[in-house]
């Protein structure tokens, strides 16, 4: 079995998955609240971010499915947030692809919809959309670079910076580039409090 040609379909799993899960929460918000554009994509993002999506993997004991190396399973890779957040947009992504768009939701209705009744719009702080919002009050946006990419295969760990007209904000470092973007934003508005 060739593994690069598995770990291609595992990414357009997860990248079809990723937009299927916009998809429904997108409705989802639509439907059920008033809220205006900016407040149901800030919302939407704090359930669809990489610590949301591994909050539904965990859930779904995700880690007793999950396939990895022998170097990775030693260091933990089971239970890697990046992993399982992963796993959960491809998940989605397949049983999109298998038993289409209703059968989707209503997993997402079982999984995700019950985190947003309970606790809608305290979940996860998405650092990225904050420091968006902020930034485009001066007609500017944010843009992130990989500053570093280091360590083996299996356990690599990546710095980014966010980037407001070409001048660097904030750091952040993490064993995903998602996760390393939240917290650059979130060191970017951690130094704009303390101006």
């Amino acid at each position: 079995c060739n593994e690069h040609h598995i770990k291609e379909d595992y990414q357009r799993l997860e990248y079809l998955g990723d937009k299927v899960l916009d998809l429904i929460m997108s409705d989802y918000l639509y439907n059920t609240t008033d809220y205006e554009e900016g407040k149901m994509t800030k919302i939407r993002s704090m359930y669809v971010c990489e610590n949301a999506l591994y909050e539904y993997a965990m859930l779904l004991d995700f880690p007793l499915y999950a396939k990895v190396g022998k170097g990775e399973e030693a260091n933990g890779g089971k239970y890697r947030k990046a992993t399982l957040a992963d796993m959960f947009e491809s998940f989605l992504g397949a049983v999109y692809l298998d038993q289409g768009y209703v059968k989707a939701r209503e997993i997402v209705y079982e999984v995700v919809i019950p985190f947003i009744k309970e606790k809608p719009e305290t979940f996860f702080m998405d650092y990225k959309s904050l420091l968006q919002e902020m930034v485009q009050t001066t007609k500017k946006s944010v843009t992130y670079e990989l500053v570093k990419e280091e360590g083996p295969a299996h356990d690599r760990t990546f710095t980014m910076n966010a980037v407001v007209d070409g001048i660097v904000m904030g750091t952040g470092t993490a064993k995903s580039k998602k996760e390393a973007e939240q917290r650059a934003a979130h060191h970017a508005l951690e130094k704009k409090a303390n101006v």
